[in-house]
């Protein structure tokens, strides 16, 4: 028996990327949807797929509340889509822009979340260049879901990273995959963590942490290939729902490596720390929607660091650990110099956050 009978429901951990949501889409998606010829086919469940030399991406978003400090679910839709796009090493090219809405939603909110949409996409440097527009009853959903899907192209950056990878180890993937990662190689995180997910649940109850506390949600394409041209780039991921440690768990199975951390080199803000102490929650298992980790050669780590470290979008990145074959799963070393095992979280304690 799978992870749901006959009786069972759809819940809303099925959609907040951990573990129960890796089931569902296992023993339901895989096995009716699968069996593509693909380069990156849908089972690799990476960030995008490609065909044909194509990289292709879709996403849903259904955030709540739609305006949130630092964004909304426009600039949210085009800023998710282009970073999935990218941390597989691709540009770019088109997006696609699907808009169901709910009879009776306002016109002058509408306009807002399509004009920040216009300001990302201008942001990124893409287009949406077709699309489609729904209404439904009222009562039907909740206000307003945006479905964005992308396609993207290699660049000589990516060539060039794979170049410099390979004068270190052997590679055979010629994208940023998961499963790319090897004993030894260090990984960065491009900022601090948590930031979107505390900023949606301080908007939607009403803590007061959005005074600090801002979503992250942006872009991240433009930085993605100022790093493929330094090189040494194996693997890319943005770390969304289930947050840090959905990711690096992900990382850790499809590579077959483990992952030490140190907790002291995680870069988390003091409104997020506060606000995580508070309600019980976990930062590494917090949704972010503007931030990358990388794998790299570790011949190479301080050189894509100090990179990094001269963007704007980099400048708080950090060297917060390595792949190593001494165990398996995600480790981190404590601030006190214990250890303690990172499990895959069960879901993102932050529901509805994109």
């Amino acid at each position: 028996m799978g992870p749901m009978d006959r009786n069972d429901r759809i819940t809303m951990a099925h959609g907040a990327g951990g573990s129960v949501m890796r089931e569902l889409i296992q023993e339901f998606i895989l096995k009716e949807l699968g069996g593509s010829k693909a380069e990156v086919p849908l089972e690799a469940l990476d960030d995008a797929s490609v065909i044909d030399g194509i990289v292709l991406h879709s996403d849903s978003y259904t955030v709540k509340p739609i305006f949130f400090p630092g964004g909304n679910i426009g600039s949210l839709a085009v800023s998710g889509t282009v970073n999935d796009i990218s941390v597989v090493g691709a540009k770019p090219l088109a997006l696609a822009c699907g808009v169901i809405l709910e009879e009776g939603f306002p016109t002058e909110d509408f306009k807002r979340i399509v004009r920040s949409a216009a300001e990302t996409c201008r942001e990124a440097g893409v287009h949406i260049i077709t699309g489609d527009t729904k209404v439904m009853e009222k009562g039907s959903l909740d206000r307003i879901v945006i479905n964005t899907s992308g396609i993207g192209t290699r660049t000589e950056a990516l060539e060039h990273n794979l170049r410099v990878v390979r004068e270190y180890r052997e590679m055979e993937s010629q994208w940023l995959l998961d499963s790319n990662l090897r004993p030894g190689d260090k990984i960065i995180v491009s900022g601090t963590v948590g930031d979107h997910g505390i900023a949606i649940l301080s908007a939607r109850e009403g803590y007061g942490f959005e005074t600090e506390v801002k979503s992250d949600a942006r872009p991240l394409n433009r930085m993605i290939q100022r790093l493929l041209e330094v090189g040494g780039i194996v693997s890319m991921k943005d770390p969304t729902r289930g947050g840090l440690a959905n990711a690096l768990n992900e990382w850790s199975e499809k590579s077959g490596v483990g992952v030490l951390l140190q907790e002291e080199r995680i870069p988390v803000r003091e409104g997020v720390r506060a606000a995580c102490e508070m309600l019980g929650i976990d930062p590494l298992e917090i949704a972010n929607e503007g931030k990358v980790i990388i794998g790299v050669v570790p011949e190479l780590a301080d050189d894509v660091l100090t990179a990094l470290k001269r963007m704007e979008e980099g400048r708080d990145a950090e060297v917060i650990g390595e792949a190593t074959s001494e165990f398996g799963g995600v480790v981190m070393e404590t601030s006190p110099g214990g250890k303690r095992i990172i499990p895959p979280p069960y879901g993102d304690p932050v529901p509805r956050i994109c």
